[in-house]
């Protein structure tokens, strides 16, 4: 199959489930609800589905195939650290009156769900500077990747076979980064304070957190 569709896949309860997600925030709700998964194994959107296990890329597939049955191109964007010390953050991300929201999963909870109020995709990608912290309380976002649209990538089957999400992780992987912070701002930044950091980890899978190693 050329199309991304997943109705042919999916048996009678799961198709009732994805049309009872007929907004963003239902989207975002239906992943706030899947467990986080600490693996390194992708899950495509139809094994999102039926396994209810979920992590980045996973969420950010899910919510670029569910987005798409709402007329939605299926964009992500991926949100970049400074090398070596977090990991990437994938956003499915969607228009309306011209502005730009975002829904994704992740094991912090400031990562997720973001109204589509952002003029800018860059306003978008800065409205998670200051929740994109790692276990050390550093601040790690440092740039961000422009959209892909999946449509393109249709052929591999992404939304149904594992194979096809592991295709798109490696296709994120080459695209070009543009920097949102300089090296000297970036040497200036604050660590992120006791309350805000507690907040963010509210209900993290401990597995499933990037572990640095320390700095020399």
């Amino acid at each position: 199959m050329t199309d991304n569709t997943l109705d042919p896949f999916l048996t009678a309860d799961e198709r009732a489930l994805v049309e009872r997600l007929n907004t963003p925030a239902k989207i975002q709700a239906f992943l706030d609800e899947t467990p986080y998964s600490p693996e390194n194994a992708n899950r495509c959107p139809l094994m999102v589905i039926r396994e209810r296990f979920a992590h980045c890329l996973d969420g950010g597939l899910f919510g670029a195939a569910m987005l798409r049955r709402l007329g939605h191109p299926p964009l992500l964007l991926d949100l970049l650290p400074e090398p070596g010390t977090d990991d990437d953050h994938v956003l499915a991300i969607f228009q309306v009156k011209g502005c730009w929201g975002a829904v994704a999963k992740s094991n912090f909870s400031g990562l997720r769900y973001r109204e589509p109020i952002f003029r800018t995709l860059r306003e978008l990608v800065m409205s998670y500077f200051e929740d994109f912290f790692n276990v050390h309380a550093q601040k790690t976002l440092r740039a961000y990747t422009r959209p892909i649209n999946l449509a393109a990538y249709d052929r591999f089957g992404w939304a149904w076979k594992n194979e096809g999400a592991d295709v798109i992780e490696r296709r994120l992987y080459t695209l070009k980064r543009i920097s949102v912070i300089s090296p000297e701002a970036a040497a200036q930044l604050s660590p992120v304070d006791p309350l805000a950091y507690q907040a963010g980890m509210l209900g993290a899978n401990p597995d499933g957190l990037y572990k640095p190693k320390p700095a020399n």
